[in-house]
């Protein structure tokens, strides 16, 4: 299974291979350094770990205290190419841990190369970012390798099991090891790090995940036709399909009936990794021992593996099934056994981070981007329902950065506007892409200007996209800048800026962006200002803003933004400055009180007053008067501040669209309000989409293309030849639904005098939102007042109406509910008279019971007899003309059926049993047989006629019982009166004479019978009352005497082990046979290592054919084997070497 994302925060999550279940392949070899001490007091060995220290930089190290059955091998492995390898380690959330690696380069032909793993599969090479770096260093002088994996600052996700691999050309080395994170919320029993809960609440705005019951894999594969094995690998997140089939194959094979077993082991079982698994079976003998096996290894009790005896069932409990645990289990009663596959299924992959709406210009690239739980997770991408894929032109890119999933179209167009959804096998998440078309919009024209000379001039226009470039023009020529000319462009926002004004400068100068076919135009006066010496002082002036602003000016600002007047003003000396609004309030004071807000500047030629966040008291005439002695000068101007709109009110919904209504603000700033701009999102995202670019005039609004049963939120703008308004407050988060379809199918399923059973099947289209229930009303024919016909919803689809008037004419119809209210109502046809209908009685006799019912003695006898008729009929049983044994059969009668019910079966309930329907004067009867059986009565009179030669012959009666049915054969048998060993001589012998043939010369027989009927043997066989004694011939044979062999022989292997090269994955097996008296005790080593109690391999010996099955090889499976075989005459030896090759080279 996939595994989570290791890109820049190295945030991986445990998976692939299980810590508790290393590959016992993959040996380790201690350093010098650090081999253990050859004693260890026990008191030693489980010493409690010590936290790291934070901060601290911890080697990878054996731990003491840790467990073995959790850690890899580290027996020397004799064709290793590793001189030290890294070791198993423990650390603290937040610390760093190095683990290192060494391979000695001297025999090597080229440099090694060197992979990391995190579980099975999961290459960390790509990975390397602010939480793991991977370092290597060469030793010219010893040759060494020197490898190094370092992780910085560990979180408890980063725990799990790892795997170095080093190749050089033909030759291949690798080791396994764990890493334990201390500290981290860990998920009960599992050892694995809990996952955030935010993965956990994923919204229904995101994804639309549906709960389905867990199914059984393997039953889905079974009944699955070939064609379908990879979809349901995909759905299911089976990784290893071909071994799954592998072991499906031996599942199908018919098992013979077991004498030792009462209930075997299921084919397959399957459960979710770390859940509990109990496994159960009955043995026919209560005091039998068992004993359970792991791929042919015995299993232990322990911690995890847990055996329990409950009378005659015997349980196998393992607790927090791990990937290891994916393994065959037999249970073994003396010689007979039982088998079935265990499969251990991931957890499905889920989507943590959901895809978000989108809207873009056409040609701008697109990137659609989730997040899923697992890292290297296959996700399928779909446009309205159709995968996607990479076509020719390379429309769609799909981009797998760890767990990141990303979707890239690189020049959107129209055609690309749907809703878009990535699949995993454990959710989907869906978004809507929209494309417009390019529209430009100014938000700031450029106005004309007057200045003087030597003073600045600046043009300054806003539009509505930040990427447009554009041209500047003087009286139609490009203007270029220079020492005083300065273009810019920041954002949307493009500034001429001249500097030191001359007459020359006058003209008019044009905007023109690119690509648009519209410009921007505004003239440049120059002011020609004589300067005359004149020893007296400059009155002040006021100069409203350049661009054409009166004294009684009104500047119109949007509520929250911010005001800023910029009054240039002139005199000799400075004057002093003095803002006032309204009854001539100094605003100073208000400075003085410190609101933060307000904020007054004065500048050479410039006063400057700015309210930060404009809000409705700030509306008003403001004042501004200038000083000196040379005289004054004052400038009113009125600010007018314009609100948003009022919050958006849901009036309804439907299935994708809303009806939204809203307010208009209170002022409209001065400008008539030209239209509204609304904006979208869902609930959950922080993204607002536009749903109209050009503005709205009307206050109601019907928004479209929504995603049923997923949360959104509304909002407004206000337009006017100013601008825009702030948005408003959102509106209630609303979810689009829709009315489910009507009901379907309705129709009168029974009537009485004064009751009417309707049913009905449910909608067709349901939507995203649940069914709340039925509502089911009534009315007279030629009424239009339609009556409930019970308080609240009913969710069943089928109701009886009670209490209707007798013979009057009536009509009904059934409502569906959900959240969106009631659906369109489906009637019947026609009215229906509330009268019961006269049925005539009818008998219907299943076909199994048309033909005599054989049963044995103390079975239970069950007979459902539907009918029909109306009203209910008076029914009536007998047998053989007599009325029925109350203590013996029970009767119980229903409005469609009648039951005949006997608990233990007795020869005596045999017969012909007879039930009758009546309806007043009309009636039906129907008859059944039954016929009860039992085992027969013992032969009689069992008789030797003759003897002759080697033969005999026998004659007996039948049995008087035949034991209520006809027999059907005799069990013949003889026995020799010195062993008293009996032996069936005819099994199903049809006559009642037969005879004796090939009896042993010098033997005195005596013979029994068994009758035969369809039950079974006879309890007690019928003996003969006399022997029949083998005359001899004559002679008297005298056997020579022998002295005794000796057959003893030491182990002699009559066929090698055959060296092989096999694929990794594919299970793979080593045979031999061998030969020696008595029978020689067998060995498997690995690499001269002992390999008999590890549960990856499975040891058979048939005949003295030797063989070794590996499971599922991989590349650090290959090795020498040797097969030992040793008996007390001696012993002998045989070996190969096996090699793994990689599944894809």
């Amino acid at each position: 299974m996939p595994s989570s994302c290791l890109c820049d925060t190295f945030d991986i999550e445990a998976q692939g291979g299980d810590p508790a279940a290393p590959d016992p392949a993959a040996t380790d070899t201690l350093a010098p350094a650090e081999a253990p001490a050859p004693a260890e007091t026990p008191a030693a060995a489980d010493t409690t770990p010590v936290a790291p220290q934070p901060g601290a930089n911890i080697q990878a190290h054996d731990t003491p205290g840790f467990d073995e059955s959790q850690a890899p091998d580290t027996k020397t492995d004799l064709t290793g190419l590793f001189t030290e390898k890294p070791q198993s380690g423990e650390v603290a959330v937040g610390e760093n841990i190095n683990f290192v690696a060494k391979v000695n380069a001297a025999s090597l032909l080229k440099k090694p190369t060197i992979k990391w793993f995190k579980g099975k599969w999961m290459d960390l090479a790509s990975k390397s970012g602010k939480n793991l770096q991977l370092k290597e260093l060469y030793d010219r002088n010893s040759k060494v390798y020197t490898f190094e994996m370092q992780i910085i600052a560990a979180k408890p996700s980063f725990a799990g099991a790892y795997r170095c691999e080093v190749s050089s050309r033909d030759k291949f080395d690798s080791c396994n090891f764990d890493l334990t994170v201390h500290g981290g919320l860990m998920a009960s029993g599992s050892g694995l790090p809990c996952p955030p809960v935010s993965s956990f609440c994923a919204s229904a705005s995101k994804s639309q995940v549906k709960s389905e019951p867990d199914e059984d894999v393997w039953e889905i594969l079974q009944k699955a036709p070939a064609s379908e094995y990879e979809k349901i690998a995909f759905q299911y997140g089976i990784t290893d399909l071909r071994g799954m089939l592998k072991r499906l194959k031996k599942m199908k094979k018919e098992e013979k009936k077991s004498e030792a077993f009462l209930k075997k082991l299921d084919p397959a079982y399957q459960v979710e990794k770390g859940h509990k698994m109990k496994l159960c079976i009955e043995v026919a003998n209560e005091d039998v021992d068992v004993k359970w096996l792991k791929n042919g290894q015995e299993i232990q009790s322990t911690g995890r593996y847990i055996f329990e005896s409950v009378g005659n069932k015997r349980y196998l409990t393992i607790n927090h099934c791990s990937l290891s645990d994916d393994a065959t289990y037999t249970c073994v009663v003396g010689d007979e056994k039982c088998t079935t596959e265990l499969f251990v299924k991931e957890p499905p992959v889920t989507i943590t981070s959901h895809l978000e709406d989108q809207m873009v210009m056409k040609g701008e690239r697109v990137e659609l981007e989730c997040e899923v739980s697992e890292e290297g997770a296959t996700v399928k991408w779909e446009k309205d329902g159709v995968e996607l894929t990479r076509d020719e032109s390379f429309k769609y890119r799909f981009k797998k950065d760890g767990r990141k999933h990303v979707l890239i179209i690189n020049e959107a167009t129209k055609e690309d506007c749907g809703h878009y959804t990535v699949k995993t096998n454990g959710g989907e998440s869906m978004a809507e892409l929209m494309v417009s078309e390019k529209e430009l919009e100014v938000y700031q024209n450029i106005a004309d200007l007057t200045v003087k000379a030597k003073d600045e001039a600046v043009f300054k226009c806003e539009v509505s996209d930040e990427t447009v470039k554009g041209i500047w023009y003087k009286n139609g020529v490009e203007v270029k800048a220079d020492a005083r000319t300065n273009i810019t462009h920041i954002g949307r926002i493009h500034k001429l800026t001249i500097d030191d004004v001359k007459p020359e400068d006058q003209g008019d100068y044009t905007f023109v962006p690119e690509g648009y076919a519209f410009n921007l135009s505004a003239k440049l006066n120059f002011l020609e200002v004589k300067i005359d010496y004149v020893p007296r002082q400059d009155p002040p002036k006021i100069h409203l803003d350049c661009m054409g602003h009166t004294a009684d000016s009104t500047i119109v600002v949007v509520a929250g933004n911010k005001l800023r007047l910029d009054v240039p003003i002139t005199g000799d000396p400075a004057p002093t400055v003095v803002w006032t609004k309204g009854e001539k309030v100094k605003l100073l004071v208000f400075l003085s009180k410190g609101d933060g807000r307000l904020h007054v500047e004065s500048t050479k030629g410039h006063c400057i007053f700015t309210i930060e966040g404009a809000d409705k008291q700030d509306e008003g005439l403001y004042s501004v008067i200038v000083r000196n002695p040379a005289g004054e000068d004052k400038a009113d101007i009125n600010v007018k501040v314009v609100d948003p709109p009022s919050a958006p009110r849901i009036l309804s919904v439907g299935e994708d669209s809303c009806v939204v209504q809203w307010d208009p603000p209170k002022s409209d700033g001065g400008n008539p309000i030209i239209g509204y701009v609304l904006e979208r999102k869902k609930k959950k995202s922080y993204r607002w989409m536009r749903l109209n670019f050009d503005p709205y005039t009307d206050t109601t609004y019907e928004a479209k293309r929504m995603t049923e049963g997923v949360e959104y939120e509304m909002r407004v703008y206000a337009v006017n030849a100013i601008g825009m308004s702030c948005h408003s407050a959102a509106s209630q988060p609303f979810i689009p639904v829709a009315p489910t379809s009507e009901p379907v199918g309705l129709c009168v399923d029974d009537i009485s005098d004064t009751t009417v059973s309707l049913k009905w099947r449910t909608p067709e289209h349901l939507g995203s939102s649940e069914l709340d229930g039925y509502g089911v009303e009534y009315c007279k024919e030629g009424s239009d007042e339609w009556v409930p016909a019970f308080e609240g919803l009913t969710e069943r689809t089928s109701v009886i109406i009670r209490d209707l008037p007798t013979g009057e004419k009536m009509q009904f119809r059934v409502r569906a509910y959900n959240t969106a209210g009631p659906s369109a109502p489906t009637s019947l046809a026609q009215a229906v008279t509330i009268r019961e209908i006269m049925q005539k009685p009818k008998i219907w006799i299943p076909r199994i019971l048309r033909q005599t019912l054989i049963k044995k003695v103390e079975e239970t006898i069950n007979l459902v007899i539907p009918f029909q008729g109306k009203p209910r009929p008076v029914i009536t049983w007998s047998k053989d003309g007599e009325h029925l044994n109350p203590k013996q059969v029970s009767v119980r009668n229903s409005d469609t059926d009648t039951i005949l019910f006997i608990r233990k079966s007795e020869r005596k309930d045999s017969g012909k049993y007879e039930v009758k329907l009546q309806i007043e004067n009309v009636e039906d009867t129907a008859s059944i047989s039954i016929q009860i059986v039992d085992l027969p009565g013992s032969p009689e009179k069992l008789k030797i006629m003759d003897v002759w030669g080697f033969n005999v012959a026998l004659e007996w009666k039948p049995p008087k019982d035949n034991g209520n049915c006809e027999i059907t054969g005799y069990m013949v048998q003889k026995a020799d009166k010195k062993t008293m060993e009996w032996y069936t001589v005819y099994e199903l012998y049809r006559r009642t004479n037969c005879v004796v043939a090939d009896l042993i010369m010098g033997n005195e027989y005596i013979f029994r019978i068994y009758a035969v009927n369809m039950v079974g043997l006879s309890l007690e066989p019928c003996f003969s009352a006399d022997s029949a004694y083998i005359q001899k011939t004559g002679f008297e044979y005298k056997p020579p005497i022998y002295k005794e062999h000796d057959f003893s022989e030491a182990p002699k292997f009559t066929h090698p082990l055959v060296s092989r090269s096999v694929i990794a994955g594919y299970n793979a097996t080593l045979s031999c046979s061998v030969r020696g008296i008595p029978k020689p005790k067998v060995t498997w080593y690995k690499n001269k290592m002992d390999i008999s109690n590890e549960a990856k391999y499975r040891m058979f010996s048939r005949q003295g054919v030797l063989t070794l099955e590996i499971r599922k090889p991989c590349s650090f499976d290959g090795g020498v084997y040797m097969c030992k075989a040793v008996n007390a005459s001696g012993e002998d030896a045989v070996e190969c070497k096996l090699e793994i090759r990689r599944k894809y080279p």
